[in-house]
């Protein structure tokens, strides 16, 4: 019985320590999107929030519009297409939804060339 016990207690621990582990890496990774935009290229951020988005919905916007524009940027088409999507999906009356649409359109041309 008491080394059931031990290796339940060894399971949760390592189950525990995976999950900081994974809630610190995308910690950082936030960071680094937040970062990586200089000063001048920083999108505006929304001044707004209405009553279906929850209170950390502006910074989730950011989050989505700045992933879209680096992966533009490092040539992923693809994935910046599906960015943009997903945060006109999620927020389509958002104050990103201008640049969203002219990048996503961008981002389509660029997959169409040859």
């Amino acid at each position: 019985m008491v080394i059931a016990a031990m290796f339940g207690f060894a399971v949760w621990h390592l189950r525990r320590q995976a999950a900081e582990r994974e809630r610190a890496a995308a910690e950082r990774l936030a960071n680094f999107m937040a970062q990586s935009l200089p000063a001048a290229q920083a999108v505006p951020r929304a001044t707004q929030v209405d009553g279906s988005q929850r209170q950390d919905g502006p910074q989730r916007q950011k989050l989505l519009m700045e992933a879209a524009s680096k992966a533009g940027e490092a040539g992923e088409a693809a994935l910046s297409i599906q960015l943009y999507a997903r945060l006109l999906a999620r927020y389509p009356d958002t104050s990103f939804a201008g640049l969203a649409r002219s990048g996503l359109e961008e981002q389509k041309r660029k997959l169409a060339k040859p």
